[in-house]
C-alpha cells in the first residue's frame, strides 16, 4: 500500500502543473442582443484556450444581476453597460472596470409608421426594458439631443425585447429601443427604424469588463489574459466576416442569412481594439445615475475605471501583434 502511494506521488509530482489544477473561472454576458458578441467569440474563436484560460462563458440576464454574481463570488468577469455598473457602484458596489469593447449606444428607435419625426414622440408611450439601465440612457440622450422635454413623454418598463415587439405590433406602445436582430424583425412587422441613436453625439460605454476590485489585486495576470483573449477575439470577428457569421448563427440560433448578415454588418464596425472605455462617455452616464438616483453624492472616476492593463498590453506591443495577423 505504502508502495503504491509512493509511486503515485512520483507520478504526480511529475505532471505538469497545467494538468494537476487549473483555475476555473466564470464570465458572463447579459442577453441575447448582438453587441454580447465580444464575449460569444471568446468561447467560439477558442481564444479563451489559447491564452491559457479555463472558462465558463454564462448567460445572467442584465448588468444588476451580473455585478450580483461577482459580488457573491460566483463570477470572475461581466460584461456590463456603463449605466447598470455605475448605479451599483453608485450604491456600494466594490468593482472596477478594467476595459470595453462598445462606446457607442447600440440600439435604434423603433416607432410606429406615422411617426416620422423625433419631435412627434412628445406626448407618446416609450417602452423600456427597465428604468436606470442602456435602455432609458439611450431614450433620454435622445430626447436630450433632440431638444425633447423628459416630461413630455411618457417612458414606462416594458420588459425584455420580445415582450416590447408584441407591444408595438399592438400599439400598446408608440415607440422603444431595439438593437438588432430585433430591428430587423420590427422592419418585417411594418415599423418605422426611425434613427440610429449610435449615431448621437453622446458616448455611452455599453460592453464593459468588470470585475472585484480584490480579484483585479490577487490575479492581474489572469486579467491579463482575459484581456488579451477578448481583445484577440474581437480583431477576429471583425476582420473576418465569415467567423462573425458563423458565432451569430449559433448564438441567435438564426438561419435567415439576411438577418445573420444585417446583424454583424450593423455591429462589427462598433467594436473597438485595443479595449478603452471612453471617459467622456462613462462621465456623462455618471451625472445620469446621479441625477436619477439623487442624494447629492457623486461617483469617483479613478475608482470605477482602471485601464491599466491595457496600458500595459499597449506598451508590450500586444495590440499591434494581433493587427497584423
Amino acid at each position: 500500500m505504502l508502495r503504491r502511494l509512493t509511486l503515485f506521488a512520483v507520478f504526480f509530482l511529475m505532471m505538469p502543473s497545467s494538468l494537476i489544477a487549473q483555475a476555473r473561472y466564470a464570465i458572463s454576458y447579459g442577453g441575447t442582443a448582438g453587441f454580447q458578441a465580444s464575449i460569444w467569440a471568446m468561447r467560439d474563436l477558442g481564444t479563451l484556450e489559447k491564452y491559457g484560460l479555463n472558462a465558463d462563458v454564462v448567460m445572467v440576464p442584465g448588468t444588476a444581476r451580473g455585478i450580483q454574481g461577482l459580488l457573491g463570488g460566483s463570477l470572475h468577469f461581466s460584461q456590463v453597460d456603463a449605466a447598470g455598473a455605475l448605479t451599483a457602484i453608485f450604491q456600494g458596489a466594490d468593482i472596477v472596470i478594467v476595459g470595453g469593447t462598445m462606446n457607442r449606444i447600440p440600439f435604434s428607435m423603433v416607432t410606429q409608421p406615422e411617426i416620422r419625426d423625433p419631435d412627434q414622440l412628445r406626448g407618446k408611450k416609450i417602452g423600456v426594458v427597465n428604468f436606470g439601465g442602456a435602455n432609458e440612457f439611450a431614450v433620454i440622450a435622445g430626447l436630450k439631443e433632440w431638444g425633447i422635454p423628459a416630461q413630455s413623454v411618457t417612458v414606462m418598463a416594458a420588459g425584455g425585447g420580445a415582450n416590447r415587439l408584441v407591444a408595438m405590433s399592438t400599439k400598446a406602445l408608440d415607440a422603444t429601443v431595439f438593437a438588432p436582430p430585433e430591428t430587423l424583425k420590427a422592419a418585417q412587422l411594418g415599423l418605422r427604424i426611425l434613427l440610429h441613436l449610435s449615431e448621437l453625439k453622446t458616448n455611452f460605454p455599453m460592453n464593459m469588463i468588470a470585475v472585484r476590485r480584490a480579484f483585479l489585486e490577487s490575479n492581474r495576470d489572469v486579467v491579463k489574459r482575459f484581456l488579451m483573449a477578448h481583445s484577440d477575439a474581437v480583431h477576429q470577428f471583425k476582420q473576418d466576416k465569415k467567423k462573425g457569421v458563423q458565432v451569430y448563427q449559433k448564438r441567435l440560433k438564426q438561419r435567415e442569412t439576411d438577418v445573420l448578415e444585417g446583424t454583424y454588418d450593423y455591429y462589427a464596425p462598433k467594436f473597438e481594439v485595443p479595449p478603452r472605455v471612453s471617459r467622456e462617455g462613462l462621465e456623462a452616464t455618471a451625472q445620469f445615475v446621479t441625477e436619477r438616483l439623487g442624494g447629492g453624492k457623486s461617483i469617483d472616476m479613478k475608482k470605477v475605471l482602471d485601464q491599466s492593463v491595457v496600458d500595459e498590453l499597449e506598451r508590450e506591443g500586444f495590440f499591434k501583434e494581433i493587427a497584423k495577423r
